[in-house]
């Protein structure tokens, strides 16, 4: 099987790495992929939103299947793309479409089909610049912290938790009447703060059936103990200690199961990854978020303790057999710790050379910035790599991933040293 993969994050890095130990994988291409990517198969330097360029390169290398990593993608309907094309909708794309991708792309949309479906999440309503005045007074009825979300997709950026009630109308008029955050602010979800832990969830499903991948826990602020600036994600843990078997059969019972099911019923065909962010409130999961697509971090963690062949999987989503599919995972713990170029996630230099990638022996080192420059490798992002290991337990694997940091260098580089440390 020919498979061409779209992105050039960590995801996507610990995807090839999964794909290519796949028995059925004759050729990995990815799209444009870093300098980790390329040990696992062919960088190609196209961009993951370039449809047209993508469905050259599908026909002229005989794509068997299409591994779509980011959202960006999928929020613009490559999938649509593909059915809609009478030489490309033979190739399976594993990624929702455009409307099902809306979970992920519009915040309002996913609030109104988690309500549709009685599936838990936090009171919320909707404004926009014309209704301002009753976003000011949907506010005076809440309690601080007030919780504001940028429907659209802000790159991370979008959601802002504030403590005061003239802070949050200050902001909401800035997001709807000043568009702080562009287009994706043009309608604005103000939702009840949920007091609680977050984790993340994570399903596999052909739009009948699903397989749950392992939870993982992401660690999203720059700054040790929780507190800066929020991040693309500093480090993940998996499996999460206080998820225990009543408190996954409630998260398949009360969210998987009507996500699945409320997609069907609402004629919408879902074809691969559904995140989802949830909040344990007292022993209660809440959804926060759904997210079109695996996570980052959280990919370097779940995708290493799968056990089974992912294009096996892969290919069960395509031809709606994913039920009669077998999915493992390994019992041991999986840790990954970033590390970031210095001033990330504010302003930050790229180029800088990384040493001592090639004597690493104990954890998997997956690239999330990076370029090569023949064979010299040098940063070319904010979060640059996620080094990941196992232990029999989360702290052991967490001393192997600090223990392989202190072998890799580049100037500025900076991670946390306390990942985990909310979790027994």
């Amino acid at each position: 099987m020919n498979v061409l993969l779209l992105g050039s994050g960590g995801r996507e890095h610990a995807l090839a790495w999964k794909i290519a130990q796949s028995s059925i994988l004759h050729q990995l291409y990815i799209a444009p992929g870093n300098a980790g990517t390329k040990a696992f198969g062919k960088n190609i330097a196209m961009s993951a939103t370039d449809f047209p360029s993508i469905k050259a390169f599908v026909l002229e290398h005989e794509i068997d299947m299409v591994v779509v990593g980011p959202e960006d993608p999928l929020v613009n309907g490559i999938h649509d793309f593909f059915l809609a094309d009478s030489e490309l909708k033979h190739v399976p794309v594993i990624g929702p479409n455009q409307e099902a991708a809306q979970l992920e792309g519009s915040k309002d949309f996913a609030k109104q089909f988690m309500m549709r479906h009685h599936i838990p999440t936090a009171k919320y309503a909707t404004f926009t610049k014309d209704t301002l005045e009753e976003g000011y007074a949907f506010l005076a009825s809440m309690k601080a912290p007030y919780v504001l979300k940028a429907d659209g997709l802000a790159a991370g950026k979008g959601v802002l938790i504030l403590n005061t009630l003239e802070e949050a109308k200050t902001e909401l008029k800035s997001m709807l009447s000043d568009a702080k955050f562009g287009d994706a602010s043009s309608r604005v979800v103000i939702e009840q703060f949920l007091e609680g832990i977050e984790l993340s969830y994570f399903a596999l499903t052909d739009g009948d059936s699903y397989k749950v991948l392992p939870e993982a826990k992401d660690y999203k602020r720059i700054g040790e103990g929780d507190s800066g600036l929020n991040t693309g994600g500093m480090g993940a843990v998996s499996p999460v200690s206080f998820v225990d078997k009543a408190f996954r059969d409630k998260i398949e019972n009360q969210i998987v199961i009507p996500t699945v099911k409320g997609l069907k019923a609402d004629g919408i065909t879902y074809k691969g990854f559904i995140f989802f962010g949830i909040i344990n409130v007292k022993g209660e999961p809440y959804v926060i978020e759904y997210n079109c697509r695996l996570g980052d971090p959280e990919t370097e963690v779940i995708i290493p303790r799968l056990k089974s062949d992912i294009l096996d999987l892969f290919e069960g989503v395509a031809s709606n057999t994913l039920s009669e599919r077998d999915i493992q995972f390994e019992d041991k713990s999986a840790c990954t710790v970033m590390m970031v170029s210095g001033g990330y996630p504010e302003a930050f230099e790229k180029g800088k050379v990384i040493t001592g990638l090639n004597g690493i022996s104990q954890s998997l080192v997956f690239h999330a910035g990076t370029s090569a420059d023949g064979p010299v490798v040098k940063t070319a992002g904010g979060r640059v790599l996620a080094v990941t290991s196992y232990g029999k337990t989360k702290d052991a694997a967490l001393a192997k991933s600090y223990e392989t940091i202190e072998q890799i260098s580049f100037e500025g580089a900076y991670f946390r040293k306390d990942i985990g440390f909310d979790l027994n």
